[in-house]
């Protein structure tokens, strides 16, 4: 037994009851808070037996780092000192593009993180997570969102790293690995959400079933959580709303404890997604009250109920009592929570300085790091002409659009001013007049953001003239700025226009957790307003600002030039400017197919040969069944050529691994970014395998004329699969080898043959791909 497994132990036997089911419950930040400070009344109340965690003291007010951090010690030193067995808490906080707190740097949102297709820039954003979070003395991060999102109507699709269970699982190791950092005493532990399924649920709607065979269950929903697990040390899971089967996630043995401990070999803490005790009775109705609900959650597997103990408090208590449970499964959980804070070291260190914490606060350093990743992310869809790169000497400009000129509308739904929408209602921007007390004002709680016409304002020449017109709003009917912006854009040598969504949690955003979409086109009259720009005639450029991807197959070919810029946080205006002027040669990548249709819906790459088309036409009677942009799709404003593919060996067997190299050139004027993109194919199987599968990827900077050779190192075990008897199996048979641009934008093809018997893959298995580069 290990030193933390002894002291673990020896704290439960000292335990009572009410302690134990302290630990395995939560209070809310703003339950103790009054005046900026701990209510000791409150903590007396709430805190007397001590608490498993503490909800969100970032995100949940807005106090800044220092008072954040004060408050936290605050709480942290009335647990060990005015409670019987001075356990400290575990702070748990929102970091899905940053930490979501007053004064912390603004990424991107997740869906622009992973367009980057660079998960070194992610693992760098979240060491600078990991480093605000503990200066105001956070221990866990709700992040990072590892569902797979094959249906963009989904609202938190924003949240994900889009389609592809590779792409997500290279995001997420390296998510982790920057937030959790080398030890766990310095660093955050992550969780890892939502388990399993939660993308691809019923109609795109919020918390719907998912209806996923266990085969596809584990090959692609569970995929990135098991390479996330096993490569990055995971530290937690976070369960799922969804049911599957019938089963909801929260209440499933099969999915929390036999699949996740089972099959993954999970060891650390699962923590309920906030209220998913009680949805249980209330919502799914598999039981009568809290006391049923906390048994069956605690029995699947659920360690600690968040964001406040309800059913795990005095419902628990008495199903204890009745004997409905076994208190092993109390100890069990409570075990795994005192592990968690013993590994994160808050018994040894409980404290922080507060005073120093705003010191590690939106840095220049880390607004440069915001502003790269911005730039890394942004995809070029397309550029007749080309129409861009603008010049900066341009007479005049016209930009248009309600997306041009608003900061709020550069955040995602987990950024921390869609969480002040909930505690405060609508934010105005520009409003700074007096306002009731506790509402808040934009200026007083944000970091400085910068919007696109800022961006452009500074991007341009000084005898530039610039035109600005919104023309509308994100949503409603109102057509009267219309006139306005048509006039504006007549005056114009190229019109740019400025449209999407609005990401939050509350009425009045079109994008983000349960703002789901039935429709995928632009919101409100913003599509009338693009083809009232358009009918001008002067030339448009079109920047998207959205969490999805949308179906926009009339811009698509009206528009000669769509940047898609998704959520690009707070240096996103100076990133867009940077890619419409030349500065910033654009390299992102789709990592999620973009539809023509909702009709269409699901589209995605990696389907099986029976999918993605209409047997025997191929096509839909009034469309075509290819997306309007195709996952891994970007474009530059140079040219790449690839040459000289070599596979070694061409005959291999399960264990062995499979060299693939090719040279990249860049073969125009300017240099560039490049995804280079590993595809294969099994041929013939004993199940149905996809057309093609994404297993490995790398991003190269390339001056014009410059060549690099690019070798991946595949492990033949990463092309198993379960077999009809639900097995994980190697089998014989050839491999196609596909390198690309896209996943349609093919420009090398290869085989190779897997040799031997089927053979069972078992031990550690290998789930990323090597690369190097020369």
């Amino acid at each position: 037994m290990s030193y933390i497994d002894t002291r673990v132990t020896d704290l439960i036997c000292c335990m009572t009851l009410d302690e134990k089911l302290a630990q395995i419950g939560c209070v809310w930040s703003t339950s103790l808070i009054e005046n900026g400070v701990l209510s000791r009344p409150r903590a007396q109340e709430k805190l007397a037996h001590g608490i498993g965690h503490i909800t969100r003291i970032g995100g949940a007010t807005v106090l800044g780092p220092a008072e954040s951090a004060a408050f936290a010690n605050a709480i942290q030193r009335f647990l060990v000192e005015e409670t019987r067995l001075g356990i400290p808490a575990i702070i748990h906080e929102e970091s899905c593009a940053g930490y979501t707190a007053r004064e912390a740097t603004c990424f991107p949102q997740a869906i622009a993180l992973a367009s980057t297709w660079e998960p070194e820039l992610i693992e760098a954003m979240t060491d600078v997570i990991r480093m605000q979070m503990r200066a105001v003395g956070a221990h866990q991060s709700l992040a990072p969102v590892l569902d797979v999102a094959r249906d963009p109507r989904w609202g938190r699709t924003e949240e994900t790293f889009g389609e592809d269970p590779y792409l997500i699982s290279q995001m997420g190791i390296a998510y982790v690995r920057g937030l959790q950092g080398d030890d766990l005493r310095r660093g955050i532990a992550a969780t890892g959400k939502h388990f399993a399924g939660y993308g691809a649920s019923e109609g795109g709607m919020n918390w719907a079933p998912a209806h996923i065979p266990r085969r596809e269950l584990r090959e692609v929903f569970v995929a990135p959580f098991a390479a996330v697990i096993k490569e990055a040390r995971l530290a937690s899971i976070m369960n799922a709303y969804n049911e599957i089967d019938g089963i909801p996630a929260g209440a499933s043995r099969e999915l929390l404890t036999d699949l996740l401990r089972g099959e993954l070999g999970f060891e650390g803490a699962v923590v309920s997604d906030y209220f998913t005790v009680n949805t249980l009775f209330e919502y799914h109705r598999i039981g009568a009250d809290e006391g049923d609900a906390a048994c069956a959650a605690l029995e699947a597997g659920l360690d600690v109920e968040l964001p406040a103990l309800r059913c795990y408090g005095e419902p628990l208590r008495q199903a204890l009592a009745a004997g409905r449970i076994d208190i092993a499964l109390v100890d069990r959980a409570v075990g795994r929570i005192l592990k968690m804070k013993f590994e994160l070291g808050i018994f040894e260190q409980p404290y922080v300085d507060a005073a120093a914490a705003p010191a590690v606060f939106d840095t220049r350093e880390q607004r440069a790091l915001a502003h790269r990743i911005a730039r890394q992310s942004i995809v070029l869809l397309k550029n007749d002409g080309p129409l861009l790169p603008l010049a900066k000497s341009l007479k005049s400009l016209a930009v248009i659009g309600p997306a041009a000129d608003r900061v709020r509308l550069l955040q995602g739904d987990y950024h921390y001013p869609a969480h002040l929408e909930v505690m405060f209602g609508e934010i105005k921007e520009g409003d700074l007049s007096p306002r009731p007390a506790g509402a808040v004002n934009l200026g007083e709680h944000f970091v400085p953001m910068v919007t696109v016409l800022e961006g452009i304002r500074r991007a341009v020449s000084p005898a530039t003239t610039i035109r600005v017109a919104p023309g509308c709003d994100i949503l409603g009917d109102s057509r009267e700025g219309f006139a306005a912006a048509v006039e504006a854009v007549r005056q114009a040598e190229v019109a740019i226009v400025v449209a999407g969504e609005k990401s939050g949690l509350v009425n009045g955003c079109t994008s983000g957790e349960s703002r789901d979409r039935a429709d995928l086109g632009l919101p409100g009259v913003q599509q009338a307003l693009v083809e009232a720009v358009v009918a001008v005639g002067t030339p448009v450029v079109m920047v998207l600002i959205n969490g999805r991807p949308l179906a926009l197959p009339w811009i698509a070919a009206h528009v000669p030039a769509i940047v898609e810029a998704w959520l690009p946080g707070e240096e996103g205006g100076t990133a867009v400017a940077d890619v419409l002027f030349g500065d910033c040669n654009p390299g992102g990548k789709l990592p999620i197919s973009v539809p023509r249709s909702v009709g269409q819906l699901p589209v995605y790459y990696n389907h099986k040969p029976s999918g993605g088309r209409s047997h025997w036409s191929g096509s839909y009677v009034d469309s075509s069944t290819a997306p309007l942009f195709p996952f891994g799709h970007g474009l530059s404003y140079t040219r790449f050529a690839y040459a000289d593919l070599s596979i070694a060996p061409l005959r291999a067997r399960a264990a062995d691994t499979v060299r693939v190299q090719m040279a990249v050139i860049n073969a125009g004027e300017r240099a560039g970014d490049e995804v280079v993109q590993l595809y294969v194919h099994d041929v013939l199987a004993s199940v149905t395998r996809p057309v093609k599968e994404l297993k490995g990827f790398k991003r190269l900077f390339l001056q014009p004329g410059e060549s690099k050779t690019v070798t991946f190192e595949l492990a033949v075990s990463q092309l198993s699969f379960y077999d009809r008897n639900m097995h994980f199996v190697v089998e014989p048979g050839v491999i196609e080898v596909m390198i690309g641009s896209s996943s349609e934008d093919i420009h090398l093809t290869g085989l190779f043959e897997i040799l031997g018997d089927v053979t069972v893959v078992r031990g550690p298995q290998q789930f990323s791909t090597k690369v190097s580069i020369r």
